[in-house]
């Protein structure tokens, strides 16, 4: 099975607008982290779209390890 990339070790703040759909990048290819660019392509991934349920700042996983996507759980404190 295809691992992901870990694009980074640290959770991204992005501003989310209610009820706005988004496409989270699960690959960590994308050139426009956190969110999806198509660098997927030909590999086994595809971006999880998800939809905000609140306006504010979210903190969107960069490690590509949480459980919990696209929200940071704290697993990048076990990457190497």
């Amino acid at each position: 099975m295809e691992k992901p990339v870990v694009a980074g070790k640290l959770p991204i703040p992005v501003e989310l607008k209610k009820g706005e759909t988004y496409y989270y990048c699960t690959c960590g290819r994308s050139g426009e982290q956190p969110f999806c660019d198509g660098s997927h392509q030909g590999t086994s991934f595809t971006p999880m779209a998800f939809t905000a349920e609140k306006d504010g700042t979210a903190y969107l996983c960069a490690c590509k390890q949480t459980k919990n996507p696209p929200y940071c759980d704290g697993s990048h404190k076990d990457v190497k």
